[in-house]
């Protein structure tokens, strides 16, 4: 098994399968978290698995360019950015609202 695994190299339909399940991951943690930091890790995920499929599609079809890598390099440094500003407000939350369950801050009013 490990001799198959060592002379095998992966190919774009691998690359494309593991960029899927990396995305039904994220989205399935989307769906099911009720904490906001969780939902957030899920969406880097997400992120993460466009990231690869730049990637994939570069190596496998223009060796010659680096656009996938400009791409997700973007998409690393968009997602950065977007952890930053999130995980800001949610600390706000948490000083205002002392949680950060999303089923909890259902409401823009001010309920205190």
């Amino acid at each position: 098994m490990i001799e198959f695994l060592a002379n095998h190299t992966p190919t774009l339909t691998h690359w494309l399968v593991l960029c899927a399940l990396l995305f039904c991951i994220g989205l399935y943690g989307v769906l099911t978290r009720r904490n906001a930091i969780g939902i957030l890790m899920s969406i880097e995920i997400m992120l993460d698995a466009g990231a690869i499929n730049f990637v994939a599609f570069n190596y496998f079809n223009a060796r010659d360019t680096v656009d996938g890598q400009i791409m997700a390099i973007f998409i690393i440094a968009v997602a950065a950015a977007e952890a930053v500003i999130a995980m800001a407000i949610f600390v706000a939350l948490y000083r205002y609202r002392g949680t950060v369950d999303v089923n909890e801050m259902d409401s823009l009013r001010d309920e205190s």
